[in-house]
């Protein structure tokens, strides 16, 4: 299907997952390297700890920052219909028949 939409949405659960596995890695790869030039836990320590702390506060204003600025996206056409629950399958399909009808999709 063209638009350049996403087949699937990620749960929450899953961002949640990758976010902190992503930072573990990050927090291991600092340490190592940190050790690696100081030859000290303590400084190692030190910096992983701030340079931690200072990327989940810069990362935060970062986003929020982006928040503000809409270029680049867009928003979906169906994206104020409300919708409950996931589309049946069957549903689906008639749906996007419907669409193909309009012309809105080949």
């Amino acid at each position: 299907m063209g638009g350049g939409y996403k087949e699937l949405v990620e749960d929450k659960k899953r961002s949640l997952l990758k976010s902190v596995t992503w930072r573990l890695t990050a927090l291991i790869i600092l340490g190592l390297i940190s050790y690696l030039i100081t030859g000290n836990w303590k400084e190692m320590t030190a910096i992983t700890a701030i340079y931690n702390v200072l990327q989940v506060a810069i990362y935060f204003m970062h986003e929020r920052l982006w928040a503000r600025i809409t270029w680049g996206q867009k928003r979906h056409p169906l994206a104020d219909i409300p919708v409950k629950d996931p589309l049946h399958p069957l549903h689906l399909e008639v749906v996007k028949e419907k669409l193909r009808v309009l012309g809105y999709i080949d």
